[in-house]
């Protein structure tokens, strides 16, 4: 039985048994009705609400959201718990999320154990609380820190839920002491229904919208939810709880509910997807990295984060100084975030220098080091020397042919691309490249170890620039068109970042450098090909002006002294230029229609990379966007949006495109078999495989 009710002498129990997270759904929640209604009849000197196994309740089964409320709700049923006569105390251990808190909520005591967490985290799948979770936190820990958790759907770990009165008690053993409570202690114990209402916080709301607008604009759910604990201080309960439970049962069936869903559960996948590798005989435990700049230094520590030795390798005694310096200073902002416990005991972990004369024994290597393939080649040959025979050799290239660097490797299953994406201590998106050769044991340790660093493995075939770069180039490409023929690069900025895009490209140029991609686009003499409309608008920043983005002051904007960009007369100029030399008549266009060629671009490019099996389902696609290049969350990643304008709608757009411009856009075989098929992406997702 999901849900057990016992008696242990004046005591009653209920339990929850649904392994391995005790997630809620339907039969958990008629389970919990009975136990509910047997306890009303037993009347228990003190009932107490607990979780088998390492959960208490992880949340609600969110697969029951694409279809109709399934009775009993677990709104009405916290509404019987309330109002039972005796005490009643949730004894948390592990995850109390969602549901789960608000079942908590509902008792008058909660005790907690120190590795508990707890936490309304329904705003990241774009709903709200809807069994009084909005309502009942904020009368325990007031508007402040109720809509900081609730508008951020954010989890907190048991000690400072202590701090903050969302639990009563931390205990090793929570049942235990449940059991041992003094009844006066229980009969002061109150539920939230019974408190005052919490002290009206207006400047807390306006801060918790004004975060919400930065940290997903465009997402509604986290709005609703903040106005509904700001409405518990100023509305009756009876009226908030009825309110937040129309906005969920609203929301939970939104085009951003079902997208964030969809997210949710590609994650699930991607993280599960190394079970078609063989499991590891051994763990990564030690590792070399060869490159001590931005990239490499914060691969380093993120490796080192994780709990391995590193060693990370420069040219010369300058390279390994500013190496020493790029990593020190990530360990010392580390330190004051508190992201480990004892720094000394860290920075033994790292170690440095010169040369591969004398390397330590390793179980992984990682290269990132300037993206030429004829230093990769070398510094292989070099590792490939040094190295025992058995370490897994990996490139963090960003763009280069995979299978050509392996070309020198003794034993090519053992080499591998690792696209980690900048900052790499903090971006989760890790691209696990396959080479030709790449051994499925290789793979295997490589899901094991995004696993241990946290991070969001999608495997990617070979191709210059892989999942995610290829179609940011493809990106790029038709953004300089929108410019050349028209817009600037503030409006196209604007109108992604309107679209909800984390930033639009060229300020994202900027921020990167306008010589990466510069370089990039030399490498692959696209200013030569006579099959693309090549735009030179960047090439003329970069070689004639000397504008590489924010490092040199200019870009595609200026910056002033506090580093605020700002339009550049300089490069009107220079696009005006184009545009004549290229005999256009510049026309504006909205922001609706530069976001919309912008997407249908990406969306075509995509589902090349789909046809040539770079990626091995579409949802692969959705979380590289999502995670690597600041896609928007609760549009549910590019291929999910695109099911959502609909392969038919994609595929007029895109044939329209490709009869004015023949150059820039064709429609994919795929899209037209699958329309003729009557399927959308979502379907091709079940067909992936990595094996």
């Amino acid at each position: 039985m999901p849900v057990t009710y016992e008696r242990l002498d004046q005591a009653a129990v209920i339990t929850f048994d649904n392994p391995p997270l005790n997630v809620f759904g339907q039969a958990m929640r008629a389970g919990l009705q009975a136990a509910i209604a047997k306890a009303r009849v037993n009347r228990p000197e003190r009932l107490i609400l607990k979780g088998a196994g390492r959960a208490f309740v992880a949340g609600s089964d969110a697969k029951e959201f694409d279809g109709p409320p399934l009775a009993p709700q677990l709104n009405d049923i916290l509404a019987e718990l309330i109002d039972l006569p005796f005490p009643t105390i949730a004894a948390i251990t592990g995850p109390a999320l969602g549901g789960g808190l608000e079942i908590a909520l509902a008792c008058r005591t909660r005790i907690a154990a120190p590795g508990a967490t707890l936490g309304l985290p329904e705003v990241t799948l774009g709903i709200v609380p809807g069994a009084g979770g909005t309502q009942r936190l904020p009368r325990l820990i007031g508007i402040a820190a109720a809509v900081d958790l609730i508008g951020h759907g954010r989890a907190v770990p048991a000690k400072d839920a202590l701090k903050l009165g969302l639990v009563d008690i931390v205990a090793e053993d929570p049942f235990a002491t449940a059991l041992s409570l003094e009844a006066e202690v229980l009969r002061r114990a109150i539920a939230p229904d019974h408190r005052p209402a919490p002290t009206a916080d207006a400047a807390a709301i306006a801060a918790a919208h004004t975060q919400a607008n930065r940290r997903a604009a465009g997402q509604e759910a986290s709005h609703i939810a903040i106005d509904l604990v700001a409405a518990s201080a100023t509305e009756p309960l009876d009226s908030t709880l009825l309110r937040e439970r129309a906005a969920f049962l609203s929301l939970r069936h939104s085009a951003q509910a079902r997208a964030l869903r969809h997210v949710f559960f590609a994650e699930r996948a991607a993280q599960s997807q190394g079970k078609a590798f063989p499991a590891p005989s051994q763990e990564i435990k030690s590792t070399v990295v060869v490159g001590g700049g931005t990239m490499g230094a914060a691969i380093a520590y993120a490796l080192a984060l994780a709990g391995l030795t590193v060693h990370l390798v420069e040219t010369d005694a300058a390279g390994q100084a500013r190496a020493e310096t790029n990593v020190g200073k990530l360990v010392t902002q580390g330190a004051e975030r508190g992201a480990f416990a004892d720094e000394t005991a860290f920075r033994a972990r790292l170690s440095f220098g010169v040369g591969y004369d004398a390397l330590p024994p390793a179980d992984l290597a990682i290269e990132a080091a300037f993206e030429s393939l004829d230093v990769k080649r070398v510094i292989f040959g070099a590792l490939q020397a040094a190295l025992p025979a058995s370490t897994i050799l990996a490139t963090n290239t960003s763009y280069l042919d995979v299978n050509q660097l392996a070309e020198g490797i003794a034993d090519p299953g053992r080499f591998l691309g690792l696209h980690f994406f900048a900052p790499a201590h903090v971006m989760k998106l890790l691209e696990i490249v396959r080479g030709d050769k790449t051994s499925d044991a290789t793979l295997g340790q490589a899901f094991a170890l995004a696993k241990r660093l946290g991070k969001m493995p999608v495997v990617s075939g070979v191709c210059d620039g892989f999942i995610g770069n290829r179609i940011l180039s493809r990106y790029r490409q038709v953004a300089d068109l929108l410019m050349l023929e028209g817009s600037c690069p503030k409006g196209i900025d604007d109108a992604m970042r309107g679209f909800g895009m984390a930033m639009g490209p060229y300020e994202a140029q900027d921020m990167s450098g306008l010589d990466i991609a510069y370089a990039n686009r030399q490498r692959q003499n696209l200013r030569n090909r006579t099959d693309i409309r090549y735009v030179t608008i960047a090439d003329t920043l970069v070689e004639d002006l000397k504008r590489l983005g924010r490092k040199t002051s200019a870009g595609w904007y200026d910056y002033d002294a506090a580093g605020k960009p700002v339009e550049s007369d300089a490069v009107t100029h220079v696009i005006y230029r184009a545009s004549d030399a290229a005999g256009i008549t510049r026309v504006a266009r909205g922001k609706d229609e530069i976001a919309q060629r912008a997407v249908l671009a990406m969306i075509m490019e995509a589902i090349h990379i789909l046809e040539e099996g770079i990626a091995a389902r579409p949802q692969d696609i959705d979380l590289v966007m999502v995670h690597g290049y600041g896609f928007p969350r609760w549009r549910g990643g590019l291929m999910h949006f695109a099911d959502q304008l609909t392969p038919a709608v994609v595929l007029s757009h895109i044939a329209a495109l490709a009869e004015a411009d023949p150059l820039s856009w064709s429609v994919p075989a795929l899209l037209r078999r699958l329309l003729a098929e009557g399927r959308n992406f979502d379907s091709l997702n079940s067909e992936g495989s990595l094996a």
